[in-house]
């Protein structure tokens, strides 16, 4: 079953990607992302009610790992839909505070199941017995009134939350990026010679968003108080160098499997190596 999905999952990849390629709306994009999102549920479902060796450590581990990624890509894009439709006419401040309110309801969202994201971010197990487990629910452990409306053949009590987890951290992050657009000044472009001659960034630019935001969090810049993107901003100017979307960047590195700080752990680790060096000198 794992491998199936895996196939379906880059399948699916592959084909948001020709979308995002082939259409810059997102109204569109978003359309025809939903189309192809449904259909490879819909693959997904009815290979898992098929599958006759299903024992209940698989059972968890697909409505707690795999079909929730499944499901937050219909939920992201539908959400997208959603929020690029209703968009106001109006100035770059009323479309900000129409941003700023959709952000809004994601914190709402957290704060409202702040208890299961924590359950779920920490990586405990204790209760997928009854979160991921088909048939099983307890009506004080936070159940969506829609889970008895839903196939039980393919849903559990709380999949669904996994996937608006999920969905929650792209939204967030387009969210972010349609505000910061509109905040973007104007840069005016210079030529190469008017560039203060300087070291190069010769790193990749996840390993420069990486340390950036390790930097951010320590707040080393004016006592803390500076922001992310100005933070960014300035690592570009000083590097001539452009970060593009570091907010997705940062998700991509929240969302590796092992050794999440892999930069940082390679400086720590070659700086004692140095260190070690020298004292034998």
């Amino acid at each position: 079953m794992k491998l199936f999905a895996e196939s379906l999952m880059s399948e699916l990849e592959h084909q948001l990607k020709l979308i995002h390629l082939e259409t810059e709306n997102p109204v569109h994009s978003a359309e025809q992302a939903i189309r192809s999102s449904v259909a490879v549920l819909e693959r997904l479902k009815t290979f898992f009610i098929k599958y006759k060796r299903l024992n209940k450590t698989e059972e968890i581990e697909f409505f707690r790992d795999i079909k929730p990624k499944f499901a937050s890509k219909l939920i992201y894009y539908n959400e997208i839909y959603t929020i690029e439709t209703n968009k106001p006419l109006g100035s770059q401040k009323t479309i900000g505070k129409y941003y700023k309110a959709e952000l809004n309801k994601l914190k709402v969202f957290f704060e409202k199941n702040q208890e299961f994201y924590r359950y779920y971010r920490t990586a405990n197990n204790y209760l997928d017995n009854k979160y991921f487990i088909r048939a099983k629910y307890d009506l004080k452990l936070m159940v969506d009134s829609f889970y008895f409306q839903l196939d039980h053949r393919f849903a559990t009590s709380h999949d669904h939350k996994v996937a608006r987890i999920l969905a929650n951290d792209e939204i967030k992050v387009f969210l972010e990026e349609q505000i910061e657009k509109l905040g973007r000044k104007t840069i005016k472009t210079q030529s190469p010679s008017q560039f203060l001659k300087g070291p190069k960034w010769t790193g990749s630019k996840v390993e420069l968003i990486e340390l950036i935001y390790a930097l951010h969090t320590e707040g080393v810049f004016n006592n803390g108080v500076s922001g992310l993107k100005e933070i960014t901003t300035f690592f570009e100017s000083a590097f001539n160098i452009d970060l593009g979307q570091f907010n997705r960047v940062f998700l991509e590195i929240r969302n590796r499997k092992s050794e999440r700080t892999k930069f940082l752990n390679t400086l720590k680790n070659k700086l004692i190596i140095r260190m070690e060096e020298a004292d034998e000198n």
